[in-house]
């Protein structure tokens, strides 16, 4: 179970560092590539997504999850950064509209 905590936190991380670059690289006016890293955090998300559906599927078939520090970690770093990733679509837009007038 460890690893597959180590592996939500480790896609999540990832998938905040792609959407954080991609709103600084929306900030320079690059919206094309924001748009390449923004699609790169929906896969990492989609990968800690997996991870994290495997707990549940697990837990759901009699295997009761322990509850941990790190798992809560883990659990705070999916849902923060996914709505990280939300936000960066937004912030996207907006520049891609500034730079469209």
């Amino acid at each position: 179970m460890e690893e597959i905590i180590m592996n939500l936190i480790m896609h999540s991380g990832e998938a905040r560092s792609y959407a954080m670059e991609a709103m600084e690289l929306a900030k320079t006016g690059d919206i094309k590539g924001a748009k390449e890293l923004i699609q790169k955090s929906a896969e990492e998300l989609g990968e800690a997504h997996h991870s994290q559906t495997s707990l549940i599927q697990n837990e759901a078939g009699g295997n009761k999850t322990e509850l941990s520090l790190l798992l809560v970690h883990a659990q705070d770093h999916l849902m923060t950064t996914m709505t990280l990733k939300d936000v960066a679509n937004e912030i996207i837009d907006i520049h891609a509209a500034i730079q469209a007038k």
